[in-house]
Parts: structure tokens; C-alpha cells; sequence
């Protein structure tokens, strides 16, 4: 029994050691994938990565198949069925091989000895054009090499292209030696090889038939092959030296497949790019597969390419400086500066100096503080800028809808004239300086609207100058106006018989008295419908901003033309803006289609008049009526609601709000042509201005092509 008590201790002891100091040995390592399971990953000192491989279970294709040649010590990598030698495999697509040289010997007493190179690449191989070059050797050698390339991908199965180059001296003494880039042509001359060049034929001739050389030795050769101009540097002892050397250098590009990344990557069975961390490139003759940044492996095995640990790797590149912390991330990492030392830590870290920290606190403190203050006075220039701008426009606005474009007009039309009392358009600072500031002394009347100043010119002539109050219809009294005109409708088109027809509802023909009591007025328009008939042809009426479209399409006449023309006072009423106005943008001009979409883009409350919009005690209010103005507004008349419904919708509305009838707004300035009435305004803010002896009462009317 004591052998097997020996066995158990040794082995506890063993588990231990392993526990104890062995722990790397337990963790499992990562080795990048370079073959698939099972695959010899080398031939001799070159290893062999996937595609490539050396047997068909373990190469993509059959053109990456490689025999590996153990009679030879070491090893050596063959591509199959050729004497194509293989030096090394680089997965950035590049092949390095030893290829033969074609030779051409010559000499006193002897026969000419040739040896002619062939280069035959299967597909997705090809002779790479920028790192090779053909090169002919010799003092009476003629060169030329001539085969197949590939031709958008595909291969070209005839003579498709062919140079060369001609190298003559005197004697092997006068041959210039050369380097990587150059042959003079004296002793030695090069040419480049086309894009794709997959098939070579190399052939050497003399140009004077072996006779003209000045030869110091018995034998004199030529050579000619295609080579890796980096491995290459001319010398003129390779006039001889060439005899003993069967082989040179080569580089080969490869591709994974003859297709575009874009159409391989259409059939993910055949699509070389496995891993998830690869991308796909094009080539000249394909495409092939890459790691990403911050990966390394096989970008054609699932799982081929892992992350970089770039804070374990020896490379120069991925160091962080001294006194940094490297921190790996995936496909990355990222290098910060330790405790007490400042830098980018990628390429300084320096210890840090209290005193300078605390200079660098008030210097950042400084700057914050100089440019808010920058911000704040470039702020407050722009703000005021932008009143003065906005106050600008209003003068602007509020001249032009205030009879402004008749005075322009009149005063364009007695431009000329002797007469010395033409009309002056004067400014507000003008008007306040001749006024002493609108002092109180210089008021020589009042009323509800305004007062009147006693005011001097610079030429001391006195002048009356009425400056006007600020006044506007409270929400209450235009939903008054708005529920007595749809009301008055509603008895025409319901109530009257036969049912009458306004076809001119427009906010001039609606009058107020001093209560604001709505009364609708011309009637000139107008037309009785018949029994049992809903609707009438007739020439068009109307006026421009209030006509239906239908109506103006059809000429079919119906009763909710007027409600569609109601509409558009509604819409006047909540917006305090004509109904058609050509100085606005051109998507403002037609109040109706202007409301229509500013409620569609949720707006509404950026178009309604200010005035009105005191409060979101009101807000639900407004929108109510908005949209029941909408509705009016409906192009196709079946979609509007009938007079009837507007008004009861209107009186339900207003029985929200206290009673009208305790507004009395400016009612001695209140009148009218028409006995008691007035022409709605709607809180347009209508002002008349008086200079001297001459009053402005014009007002502009646009004609409809048709009406009355």
C-alpha cells in the first residue's frame, strides 16, 4: 500500500503547485488563427495561411492549393502543379515566389545555349506591376516579353501585350552600374509590366547576331527576367555572375475572388469575409478581405481576427508615454497621465505645479468670465438691433395698412404741382420735436381715440397733430359681432322665405353702432332661391379674399358660399388682418389659406391677433373657434356647416364668458355716414392723422373682374 500513498501525495502536491504558482499555465492563451482546424500552418519556415492551404479541405480554392515539397531541407511551398517556389504569404494580398530567369550564352567555339522563362498564373494570381520590373542583362541583348493580363476581372485569352528593351556595351568594363530604380541601358535597360499581367513569356535575341561584342572572355551571356526591383540592384560583375543564379525574387498579387464587394457580399455562403471584424476592399482583379484597425489574424476564419492588446504589445506605436496609464479597449486604447501629472498622455505627461494649477483655475476662471461678458454685450447689442428693427417694420407695417399707399399715391400725383400746400409725409421724431415732446401744455383737445397737440414746424408754421390711442376689440365684443352676423345669416338662409342668399358677406358691409350691435348691410348682390332648388347658376360676384372657390369654379351658387365668406370674417375677427392684402409675403397674402395652414402646422397661436391672446384662460376658447372657422373655410361646400350650426355653435360659445352687454368702448368718437353705424374695423387700429387743413379719408378698393 505505501506506493500508491507515495502516488496520491505526489499528486496533491502537484494540483497544488499548479494551483499556487502555475496560474498562467492554467488560463487558456489566445493564439491568432491563421489556418483552419487540423491544417498544417506551415511548409518548411513559411507558413501558410487560409485561403491558402495544402489540401483542398483546407484552401478556399483550388487556385490557393500548395504542395509542399519534403524532399528538399528544409521544406519548400510549391504552388500546385507548378515550379513556382513560394518565399512567403501575406494576408494584404501579396504572394512572394522565385521564379526563373531566361538566359542566352554565347562565346567563341560554342553554340548558342537559350533558356526561355514562362510564367503562367492560375486565376485570381497576377504579376504585381508597381513592385516588379523586367530587366534584360547583357552587352548585345535584345529583350522582349509579352503574355496575357486580366481585363475587368476576367482573363484575356489572347496576345494582349508586348515590350521590352535593349541593353548594349563594348565590353563588360564599360557597363554603369546602377540601383533599385534605374538601368542606363548600358550593360543593363528595364521596362515596366502592365496592370494584371498574368501570363509571361520571356524571350532574348542578339541585335548584331553574336558578332560586333568585343568580348574579353570565351562566353558572354544575356539574361532577362521579371523582378522585385527592391531585391534587385544592377552591377556590372552580373554580366557574369547571372550564369550561376537560377532564380530570382518575385512578387505575386493575389484576390479572394473575382467579384466586386458589392455583388460578393449578395451571396453570404460564398463571401470570404468571416470574421466580424474584417472588411471587404476591391482590387484590380477582385476583392479581398482586411482587419479592421485595432485587430489582428485572419480576416477569412469566423473569429479570425482578435483585439489588439495594444497595452502588451512591444511596438514603439501603441506605448504610452512614462508616467501614463494604457488602458485597452476594444478595437483600440487609450493612454491617460497618472495621479499629479498633466498631458495628453499619447505623447507628454509632466508633474504637475500646484502654483501653476491654481494660475490655470483663475486663468480658465478669467476666460469663462471674459466670454460670458463677451456674450452678454454682443447679446444685448443684437436684442436691441432686433427691436429696433422689429419697431421699424411696425412704423412700416402700421403706415402702409393706415391709408399710407393712398398718401404715396396722391402725393406721386402732385408731384409738380405750384400748389404750396402739397402733402408732407412727416416722421415720429419730427412730429415729437414740433410738439416739444407731446408736452401737456400743447394738447388742444381730447377724446376717447386720442388727443389732438397745437404743434410748430421748422418753418413756425402751426399745425394740428393728433396722436391716437391704442384701442382694439376685446375678445368678447368680436365674438359679439361674429355670433349677431351669423346669426342675422342663419335667419336669411333658414327663417326668410324664400331663403335669401347675401353672396357679399365681407367686413365693410358689416356695421356697428355704438354698442357694437352687428347689422349686415348691401344687399345689392343678393338672391332668392327658389322653392325645392338648393342651388343657382349665376354670373360670379363678389369680392376678391371673400369669394367662394367653389362658387368661382362652378358658378353654381349655394348657401354656404356665404358660410365659406363668413369664414373668412371669422378668421379676420381672431387675426386682426385684411382679408387680402398684396404688401404681406406671398403665402400671407390670402388670409384664409394663410390661417388654414398656420392651424395645420399647429401655429395657430402665432397668427392670432395679440391682443385677443391675453391669457391661457382663453386658449381653449380660441381654438374652439378656430376650428369652426376651419371648418368654414372647407373647399368643398358639403364639408361646411350650415349657417345655423355656426351660429348655435357661436352663442354656446360666448355664454362662456360674461355678458356682452356691459361693454362700452369709446363710444363718443364712434360714428358713421350711415346714421348710427359704422363700418366694422375689427381692431385693424384704423388711425386718422390731420396735418394743417387736409385729412386723409381714402381708402383703396380692389376690383372683381365680373361684378357689379
Amino acid at each position: 500500500m505505501a506506493p500508491n500513498y507515495v502516488m496520491i501525495v505526489a499528486l496533491i502536491t502537484f494540483i497544488c503547485f499548479s494551483l499556487c504558482f502555475g496560474d498562467d499555465a492554467m488560463l487558456p492563451t489566445h493564439n491568432n488563427l491563421i489556418t483552419k482546424s487540423n491544417c498544417n500552418e506551415s511548409c518548411g519556415n513559411v507558413n501558410i495561411p487560409f485561403p491558402f492551404g495544402m489540401s483542398r479541405d483546407c484552401t478556399l480554392r483550388d487556385q490557393f492549393l500548395v504542395t509542399c515539397d519534403y524532399s528538399l531541407n528544409p521544406p519548400q511551398p510549391f504552388l500546385e502543379n507548378s515550379s513556382i517556389e513560394i518565399t512567403s504569404i501575406s494576408l494584404a494580398g501579396q504572394l512572394n515566389v522565385l521564379q526563373f530567369i531566361s538566359t542566352d550564352c554565347y562565346g567563341a567555339g560554342i553554340s548558342t545555349n537559350k533558356i526561355k522563362s514562362f510564367i503562367a498564373l492560375p486565376s485570381l494570381l497576377t504579376v504585381n506591376d508597381t513592385s516588379n520590373r523586367f530587366i534584360a542583362v547583357g552587352c548585345d541583348t535584345y529583350a522582349i516579353v509579352q503574355g496575357y493580363y486580366t481585363k475587368f476581372g476576367a482573363k484575356i485569352e489572347y496576345p494582349s501585350y508586348i515590350t521590352g528593351c535593349m541593353s548594349m556595351c563594348n565590353s563588360i568594363d564599360d557597363a554603369v552600374n546602377g540601383d533599385k530604380n534605374s538601368c542606363s541601358g548600358v550593360g543593363c535597360c528595364q521596362t515596366s509590366i502592365p496592370k494584371g499581367a498574368w501570363n509571361v513569356t520571356i524571350t532574348l535575341s542578339s541585335y548584331y547576331n553574336y558578332n560586333e561584342t568585343d568580348m574579353k572572355n570565351d562566353l558572354s551571356c544575356s539574361y532577362a527576367f521579371v523582378v522585385d526591383q527592391a531585391t534587385f540592384d544592377f552591377s556590372k560583375s552580373y554580366l557574369s555572375s547571372l550564369q550561376n543564379t537560377k532564380k530570382l525574387p518575385l512578387v505575386l498579387d493575389w484576390a479572394v475572388g473575382e467579384e466586386k464587394c458589392e455583388i460578393a457580399k449578395r451571396n453570404s455562403t460564398a463571401y470570404a469575409c468571416k470574421s466580424n471584424n474584417s472588411y471587404c476592399h476591391d482590387d484590380s482583379n477582385g476583392y479581398r478581405c482586411s482587419r479592421m484597425q485595432g485587430y489582428d489574424g485572419n480576416p477569412y476564419l469566423i473569429d479570425g481576427c482578435q483585439d489588439i492588446n495594444e497595452c502588451a504589445d512591444p511596438q514603439p506605436d501603441y506605448r504610452c508615454v512614462k508616467n501614463a496609464i494604457c488602458n485597452n479597449t476594444v478595437g483600440s486604447y487609450t493612454c491617460t497621465c497618472r495621479p499629479d501629472f498633466s498631458g495628453d498622455g499619447y505623447t507628454e505627461c509632466n508633474r504637475d505645479n500646484p502654483q501653476r494649477k491654481i494660475q490655470n483655475i483663475y486663468l480658465i476662471i478669467g476666460i469663462t468670465a471674459g466670454v460670458a461678458l463677451m456674450v452678454f454685450i454682443i447679446f444685448g447689442w443684437s436684442y436691441t438691433a432686433f427691436q429696433r428693427r422689429k419697431m421699424s417694420m411696425m412704423k412700416e407695417k402700421f403706415f402702409q395698412e393706415n391709408g399710407g399707399l393712398v398718401l404715396q399715391q396722391r402725393l406721386r400725383r402732385e408731384e409738380g404741382s405750384s400748389h404750396n400746400n402739397t402733402i408732407k409725409i412727416f416722421t415720429s421724431d419730427e412730429l415729437e420735436k414740433a410738439t416739444n415732446g407731446f408736452d401737456k401744455d400743447r394738447v388742444v383737445g381730447q377724446g376717447g381715440f386720442g388727443s389732438v397737440y397745437k404743434g410748430y414746424l421748422k418753418d413756425n408754421c402751426i399745425v394740428a397733430i393728433k396722436k391716437s390711442k391704442a384701442s382694439s376689440l376685446s375678445l368678447d365684443i368680436r365674438l359679439k359681432v361674429a355670433a349677431e352676423t351669423a346669426g342675422v345669416l342663419s335667419y336669411l338662409h333658414s327663417a326668410a322665405y324664400p331663403p335669401i342668399i347675401h353672396r357679399d358677406i365681407k367686413s365693410v358691409n358689416i356695421l356697428l353702432d355704438k354698442s357694437y350691435t352687428a347689422k349686415v348691410s348691401d344687399f345689392g348682390a343678393s338672391k332668392l332661391v327658389p322653392a325645392n332648388q338648393k342651388e343657382i347658376s349665376t354670373l360670379v360676384q363678389g369680392t376678391l379674399g371673400y369669394l367662394d372657390p367653389e362658387y368661382l369654379q362652378t358658378n353654381q351658387l349655394t348657401e354656404k358660399s356665404d358660410v365659406y365668406s363668413f369664414g373668412v370674417v371669422l378668421v379676420e375677427l381672431l387675426t386682426g388682418r385684411k382679408a387680402l392684402c398684396f404688401q404681406r409675403p406671398e403665402e400671407e397674402r390670402s388670409l384664409a389659406q394663410y390661417f388654414i395652414s398656420s392651424v395645420e402646422k399647429g401655429h395657430l397661436f402665432n397668427i392670432l391677433d395679440d391682443n385677443i391672446v391675453c391669457d391661457e384662460g382663453n386658449a381653449g376658447q380660441l381654438e374652439n373657434i378656430a376650428v369652426l372657422a376651419q371648418r368654414c373655410l372647407n373647399v368643398k361646400g358639403d364639408d361646411r356647416p350650415t349657417m345655423k350650426e355656426v351660429a348655435a355653435e357661436l352663442e354656446a360659445g360666448s355664454r362662456l364668458k360674461h355678458s356682452w352687454d356691459q361693454t362700452d368702448q369709446h363710444s363718443e368718437e364712434i360714428k358713421s355716414f350711415l346714421h348710427d353705424t359704422q363700418p366694422l374695423g375689427f381692431g385693424y387700429e384704423y388711425s386718422e392723422q390731420s396735418v394743417h387743413i387736409d385729412s386723409i379719408t381714402s381708402h383703396v378698393t380692389l376690383p372683381f373682374p365680373g361684378g357689379r
